[in-house]
């Protein structure tokens, strides 16, 4: 059976790189993104590393919520899945509302993926043994832990919301690990470790996007953030490439795979049943899921 993989904000940086090791592990490989010409221009590079199938590209804004399910529609038509890596992400230096009214960090980082993930489960069921790789962030350790509300108290700092986000995602992804233990479906988290990408260029070098204590100490923090998103893309995929093909996976689920590919131990707080919990019904409240 043809093995197929989504890869989401495939047509550029960590995506890209991720889906072109997709393909060459002999995938069939579908990218997600905004912009037809970048899309083009992704399909056009893969297909050029020759592999076993011809990639392609759907056009989605994964900001926006109808767009999600539209396009988990699309991908659940064209029938078993056998890998979903969830790449998208995004950090802004100002705070901001997607179009839904949903503050945009929570939205692209956990909501959109939540989303897609839920309704594309019966496709990579059908496509078993299939894997869920959610791309995560050392930015969760810098979280505020509460999850009863889109937005945590207190002031807007992008980094600081970015991990929020980033977080919830993880408990999800773990609690979902779980849930779907025995199913044939394996979820993964994989950490990136940091690269240059359009995401880091610019964004990291505001002081707003941290709290106003770490500012006192930016020049050091901005070494830190530019050390850690020096790298190239390319190497900054290799765990989430290693999550959706690597066969020492084979049967284990809820696994975290750090920035070196290799599995790491999760933050804590991504296992407490609290979060989780918290989580979901959150996530379940902002984006409902029809009853299968």
């Amino acid at each position: 059976m043809k093995q197929t993989a989504v890869v989401t904000a495939g047509t550029a940086g960590i995506g890209l790189e991720t889906a072109l090791g997709l393909a060459e592990a002999g995938f069939a490989v579908t990218v997600v993104g905004r912009d037809a010409g970048r899309g083009a221009r992704a399909v056009e590079r893969i297909n050029a590393a020759a592999p076993a199938y011809s990639a392609r590209f759907l056009a989605a804004d994964l900001a926006a919520l109808d767009e999600v399910r539209a396009l988990a529609g699309r991908i659940a038509a064209d029938g078993p899945l056998t890998v979903l890596v969830n790449n998208v992400g995004a950090m802004f230096p100002d705070r901001q509302d997607s179009v839904d009214g949903i503050e945009a960090t929570f939205a692209v980082n956990h909501l959109s993926p939540y989303l897609l993930t839920e309704l594309l489960l019966p496709t990579l069921r059908v496509g078993s043994p299939s894997r869920i790789v959610n791309v995560t962030s050392s930015a969760v350790g810098v979280a505020k832990r509460a999850f009863d509300a889109v937005e945590p108290p207190g002031g807007y700092y992008g980094f600081h919301w970015y991990g929020r986000a980033k977080l919830a995602h993880l408990a999800y992804t773990l609690a979902l690990a779980g849930r779907l233990d025995g199913s044939g479906v394996s979820v993964f988290a994989a950490d990136p470790g940091g690269a240059a990408t359009a995401m880091t260029n610019g964004t990291m070098t505001d002081p707003k996007i941290v709290s106003p204590g770490l500012r006192l100490l930016w020049p050091l923090v901005r070494r830190k953030f530019e050390r850690s998103t020096s790298g190239p893309a390319s190497l900054a995929a290799k765990s989430s490439i290693f999550a959706a093909t690597d066969g020492s996976l084979a049967g284990r689920t809820g696994v975290v795979i750090g920035p070196r590919a290799h599995p790491v131990a999760p933050v804590r707080a991504a296992t407490d049943p609290r979060i989780a919990e918290a989580v979901r019904r959150l996530s379940e409240r902002l984006a409902p899921v029809p009853a299968a």
